[in-house]
């Protein structure tokens, strides 16, 4: 419970949330600081301290090589979360669930997800 709500927390706020998104995207290579700053048109320190945040949630990893940090999705992690959030699903019985139409992005959000699929 208590990783989960860590991990919610971190991931409700957009810019975390496009950071995560991205660097699920790129899983499992993942990507450095400027290229993921360079891709989200975000200022680097203001990635910086998501990345940490999205660390220390447990929701991605960091791996050191040389002067060099590779940033990851923690998929192990992210599919962790979502199985916490689904497990009593339909009382527990996964055959009872029905699937459902993904609620639509926002606006604001559908065009930021355009800008960087271009």
């Amino acid at each position: 419970m208590k990783h989960a709500v860590t991990a919610l927390a971190a991931l409700a706020q957009p810019s975390r949330l496009l950071v995560f998104r991205h660097l699920v995207e790129l899983a499992p290579e993942g990507a450095h600081p400027g290229d993921i700053a360079a891709r989200l048109e975000m200022p680097p320190n203001t990635l910086s301290f998501h990345l940490k945040t999205l660390s220390q949630a447990g929701l991605i990893d960091a791996e050191q090589s040389g002067r060099f940090i590779r940033y990851r999705a923690n998929i192990a992690g992210m599919q962790a979360l979502v199985g916490f959030l689904t497990e009593t699903c339909c009382g527990g019985d996964p055959g009872q669930c029905i699937p459902t139409v993904a609620l639509p992005m926002p606006a604001v959000n559908r065009r930021r997800a355009a800008s960087l699929a271009s």
